[in-house]
Order: C-alpha cells, then structure tokens, then sequence
C-alpha cells in the first residue's frame, strides 16, 4: 500500500488526500512564505498533481515567486487557514502545507530552502540539506 496523507484546513471546509511518497518535503525560509505563514518558515510537501485529491472551495491568493513566475497559494475560504500551493486543473504539481496534515508526525522534512535571507530566529534543523535559494537555482535549472 502506498503511503497516504491527509489534511485540511482548521475548520474541515478544505480537505486533500495524497498518495504516495512526497516527491521533496523541507522548509522554506523565502519571505513570501514567511508573510504568508507569519512564521519563520512554512513546512512543505511536494506531490505531483495526480497524487492529490482536494475537496472543498479555495480562496487563492497568487503573487510573483523568487523565478518571476507567479505563484498560488490556497487558503479556505470559511476559517483562512493556508493549506496548498499550486493552481487545481493547471499545475503539473502541489504543494502541501505540512502544518495542514491530520498526522504531524508523517511529515519528514529533508530540505531547507531560501535559508540566505532567514531571520537568525528561524533555526534550521539538524540534518536537512540546505539551498541559499531553490532547489532549481542550486542545481543550475
């Protein structure tokens, strides 16, 4: 049986299911997730849109991403919990919020990114491979 991870928002207005093992899960320290969350990071899970079920309405928010490219993030329209990135019927992939997941527990970060302009408060934890900007960016993509 493959792995299976499910969440929502803090009302239960938004839900997702995933199947599978996350294609990355890490920290992100960009300032864009640190508005967002009003966190010094936003754990994040990445599946391939075909592994991702979502049910229930979103209110999207979109602004430009550190690549100039815009960028989705989806919050429940009832309570404003975040609990996605990624636009349902466009993108190639999603991003979970690992903060959403009914068991915390399954959650398994092994990247940080954006970790070049993190405040010195938001520690990074032990054992994570870390990337000053994206993943694409450090690998030449």
């Amino acid at each position: 049986m493959p792995q299976r991870y499910t969440g929502g928002c803090l009302c239960g207005a938004l839900r997702y299911e995933a199947q599978g093992e996350p294609l990355y899960a890490g920290h992100c320290y960009c300032a864009d997730c640190r508005k967002a969350s009003g966190s010094g990071f936003v754990p994040f899970m990445g599946f391939t849109s075909s592994a991702v079920r979502f049910n229930g309405q979103t209110r999207q928010f979109t602004s430009k991403a550190a690549n100039g490219k815009d960028t989705v993030r989806n919050s429940c329209p009832v309570c404003g919990s975040l609990v996605f990135g990624g636009e349902v019927g466009k993108d190639s992939s999603f991003t979970v919020y690992a903060g959403s997941l009914d068991d915390p527990a399954s959650f398994r970060p092994q990247i940080a990114i954006f970790t070049r302009g993190r405040p010195i408060w938001a520690v990074i934890p032990p054992g994570l491979t870390i990337f000053e900007a994206s993943i694409d960016q450090a690998s030449g993509k």
